[in-house]
């Protein structure tokens, strides 16, 4: 697993790449925490292009990092999701809370 950050304006790009399961969840959750506290922003988008699995395990992080901000007033976003994540996505219901852009 990878994740990586780029700021551009009031909006924080996360780069995930690889895959999210229970063996990197404690590692992202901790990359995730830092890059969101680092900076000031309005919206965060979740660039999953990259990204070639996740379970269950991702979806609750995703969830997990998405009450935070919400606790902030940031905005998340989920950005071009690949046909797998997609699915999961959508089976998850992530999408009624966190809109595809």
């Amino acid at each position: 697993m990878k994740v990586s950050a780029k700021l551009n304006k009031d909006n924080l790009y996360v780069f995930l790449e690889g895959e999210i399961d229970q063996s990197v969840a404690g590692e992202l959750r901790i990359k995730l925490d830092e890059y969101l506290e680092s900076v000031k922003v309005k919206n965060v988008i979740l660039n999953m292009r990259l990204l070639t699995f996740m379970d269950s395990t991702g979806v609750g992080l995703i969830m997990g990092r998405y009450k935070k901000l919400q606790q902030k007033n940031i905005a998340m976003f989920i950005n071009e999701p690949n046909k797998q994540i997609d699915k999961v996505l959508k089976v998850s219901g992530l999408y009624s809370i966190i809109p595809l852009i």
